[in-house]
């Protein structure tokens, strides 16, 4: 064993003698050993504001983290994903996301090509093609103007766009009306099809080889239901194509013109700041689509150079791997007080779960601890009359992200006043709890508190403020992934599920009976072929 997973092995073991102390001691006694606490344990940057002191973890603790962390390399990691080198090992490719934040930085090359250079000539494409729709100047087959948009893709390159589609969505703007279909289940499409008008409206096809099945199911559809509608007309002005397939786009029908780039270095769950994000800047606009893109360029200088005792994904990282590893608490809750970030929790889980959710090390030797979290959450006050019974008084120990914006939009009133009261009384009372050692506490009222949270809140949601965010959490994945010694931008049980897919499709169109597989999915293919 060499000398650098000694140390680690050493750090892990005061790590689980740290463990047992703390989980004998209760939050509210860290605040009254600290006074100043909250200042400590509180980072700032820009409008993102990350308060981890409601955390049951203590500086000697963090410190043991940090020596992890450093033993762990993720300096030298991190240097490496930002140079453009393969640490995606299992599929020889660089992670170059961080790239498209920055298409104006410094030439990096990667096979031969300048990387940013290419960012950028998609860019200012991309810009052409929304401007044109934005300016209502694309014009259909028929001479009308577009006013809709289907955007049909699959996990990130939907999960993404349409999160940020709906916290930057302008109320004024004359833009063309965005709806995402991401579900093979013709219940999602064909619903949002026969409402729209097949004159007016654009579809956009988002696949990096045009070839996933689902997503090309939905656009196979989406071209009949267009031509159907417009017989003997040409349906290109019809169709975007967003891919790293050129050829097969066109192929499909898609012009020249209409085919947006992105390559295969952005993994599917990193792709929002691509042309995937083109239906952002449709509804926003191209300008505030570089504010998302600068937010997060901000967020990744600071991972880049930060020290890791003021570093914020960092920090993230590491209280989270303290919370599930150590403390025990497998399962973490989103929970975005604002409606606007609705769809957060659910970009997470994949974001978080498809990243980190590796039985293996980069080595292929099997992993001994746990990874992949299992994320779940809601917005705001819904999640209080939902699931929060449990966080307050289940068995289970949670840990939380709480996640406010300190401005509302919607004039003065006092809703936003009770929505952020909401939020922090509920961190409030999920620490401290109550205890049946208090006066007329029945055993039923008793909440036992001393659950764990993390508070985020954005001095306002803009263009910026939601990048640094979405950013925030990607490093802290990338973080967490080499802490654990696993690859995060790999994904193949999920490319096992597509595998088994396209046989098992073989097979119902074959429509005859089958028996090669087990006996209960025998037994179901058979049941389906004989009922449908």
């Amino acid at each position: 064993m060499n000398k650098a997973m000694t140390s680690k092995n050493t750090v892990i073991k005061h790590l689980k003698s740290h463990a047992e102390r703390l989980f004998l001691t209760r939050i509210t006694e860290l605040f009254d050993r600290s006074s100043d606490r909250f200042d400590r344990l509180s980072f700032e940057l820009d409008g993102l504001f990350v308060d981890f002191s409601k955390n049951n973890i203590d500086q000697e603790t963090l410190s043991e983290l940090f020596d992890l962390a450093r033993l762990s390399d993720v300096e030298g990691w991190r240097r490496a994903m930002f140079a453009g080198d393969i640490i995606n090992a299992s599929e020889n490719r660089p992670a170059l996301h961080v790239a498209l934040r920055d298409p104006n930085g410094e030439a990096l090359i990667v096979d031969g090509v300048d990387i940013r250079a290419a960012v950028r000539d998609t860019l200012n494409h991309m810009e052409q093609l929304v401007e044109k729709l934005r300016s209502a100047s694309w014009l259909g087959a028929t001479g009308k103007l577009i006013t809709d948009i289907v955007h049909i893709g699959i996990g990130g390159s939907v999960l993404g766009p349409e999160i940020a589609v709906r916290a930057l969505a302008s109320k004024t703007s004359n833009a063309p009306k965005i709806h995402f279909v991401a579900n093979v289940d013709a219940e999602a499409l064909m619903p949002t099809l026969s409402a729209l008008d097949a004159e007016t409206t654009l579809v956009v096809i988002v696949s990096k080889t045009f070839t996933t099945l689902d997503t090309m199911t939905n656009a196979v559809s989406a071209r009949q239901w267009l031509s159907d509608a417009l017989p003997g007309k040409d349906i290109s002005a019809h169709m975007i194509g967003i891919t790293a397939a050129r050829d097969v786009a066109m192929e499909f029908g898609v012009t020249p013109e209409n085919i947006l780039t992105f390559w295969d270095w952005v993994g599917g769950r990193f792709s929002l700041w691509s042309a995937v994000g083109f239906p952002v800047a449709v509804t926003a606009g191209m300008d505030a689509f570089r504010q998302l893109l600068e937010g997060a360029r901000k967020l990744d200088e600071h991972f880049l150079n930060a020290p890791f005792e003021s570093n914020i994904p960092v920090l993230l990282a590491l209280v989270g791997i303290w919370n599930a590893n150590y403390l025990d608490m497998r399962t973490h809750a989103v929970l975005p007080y604002d409606e606007r970030l609705a769809g957060f929790p659910p970009y997470l889980q994949q974001l978080e779960m498809e990243s980190t959710g590796k039985g293996v090390h980069v080595d292929g030797s099997p992993v001994i601890n746990e990874t992949a979290p299992i994320i779940f959450g809601y917005p705001g006050t819904d999640a209080q009359h939902t699931f929060f019974q449990a966080l307050h008084q289940g068995t289970r120990s949670i840990s939380m992200d709480f996640i406010g914006c300190l401005k509302g939009e919607q004039g003065k009133n006092n809703h936003h006043d009770q929505l952020m009261a909401s939020l922090f009384s509920q961190t409030e009372a999920l620490m401290l709890g109550r205890l049946q050692s208090q006066a007329g506490v029945s055993a039923d009222q008793a909440c036992p508190g001393n659950r764990s949270s993390t508070t985020i809140l954005l001095d306002a949601l803009t263009p910026e403020t939601l990048g640094m965010l979405l950013a925030l959490y990607e490093h802290k994945i990338f973080v967490q992934s080499i802490i654990w010694n696993i690859n995060a931008f790999d994904q193949w049980g999920v490319e096992l599920g597509k595998q088994l897919g396209k046989t098992v499709l073989q097979e119902i169109d074959a429509a005859q009976s089958v028996n090669g597989h087990d006996g209960s999915t025998n037994g179901l293919i058979n049941r389906y072929l004989n009922k449908r």
